[in-house]
């Protein structure tokens, strides 16, 4: 069994040599139903954004959505790291990561929405032309993710996550790190760079998934599969939506 690497936490090494494979082929992950179920948790994940959207909109104040937003996050979080641990459990609890996601990105972009007119649309526009772009050049070979390649994006993303882990907690103890929420050249450099390593996460998330396929996974790893790629492209679209907010309020 060849070892499948990703870089995403949600999707890595181990997943596929813990997964116990099958030989009916009725019931082995395949491509297509990883597309699908992708484009559902999507869909889900855009209607619950709606809703809080449409809440903000309405109330025109931040008190009216900040439940939502923390509890989204909080929730999805948990949720993930559940299905990351269980995932025989990603065709029930997938779903609902990306209903507690949304809730929490509808509130976050109506905010935005309100302080930069059009960014929302631009986001979106970005994150689903880098999906399909990147696709479209991974299916041609022109990117491949190699072993070096592996190594080099998951090393960039373990450091990403330092840095965040570090502002956080920092954040409790009046310790900033304003080259990394401020609007200057530099920040909007690093800005330019974690949106670059979250869309070659893209590259490994593709290739796990045909990997996967390719090895007859069980079935419910379409779902396990499908909430990994959400999980990249929730952080990219979070990471293009604070790249255009600094590049506005300059």
């Amino acid at each position: 069994m060849a070892l499948y690497k990703s870089s995403n936490p949600a999707l890595n090494s181990k997943i596929f040599k813990s997964a116990s494979i099958t030989d009916n082929t009725a019931d082995v992950m395949t491509i297509n139903g990883t597309v699908n179920k992708t484009a559902l948790l999507a869909l889900l994940a855009f209607a619950a954004a709606v809703f809080t959207w449409d809440i903000f909109m309405v109330n025109q104040d931040i008190a009216s959505v900040q439940p939502y937003i923390f509890g989204g996050f909080i929730l999805g979080f948990i949720t993930a790291i559940i299905i990351i641990f269980k995932k025989t459990l990603a065709p029930y609890l997938a779903p609902l990561y990306c209903l507690f996601e949304g809730l929490a990105l509808g509130g976050i972009s109506a905010m935005m929405e309100m302080s930069y007119p059009g960014i929302v649309l631009q986001a979106i526009v970005l994150t689903f032309g880098i999906l399909f772009g990147l696709l479209i050049i991974y299916r041609l070979g022109i990117i491949k993710a190699t072993e070096n390649f592996k190594l080099m994006v998951t090393s960039a993303t373990a450091g990403i996550a330092f840095l965040y882990l570090v502002s956080f907690i920092g954040g409790f103890f009046g310790f900033n790190l304003p080259f990394l929420h401020d609007n200057s050249p530099l920040s909007i450099g690093i800005s330019l760079v974690i949106v670059a390593i979250a869309a070659l996460n893209l590259v490994m998330d593709f290739d796990f998934i045909e990997e996967g396929a390719a090895a007859k996974a069980p079935k419910y790893m379409e779902w396990y599969g499908a909430f990994g790629l959400m999980v990249t492209l929730i952080w990219l679209y979070l990471e293009i939506l604070r790249l255009l907010s600094k590049l506005r309020s300059r």
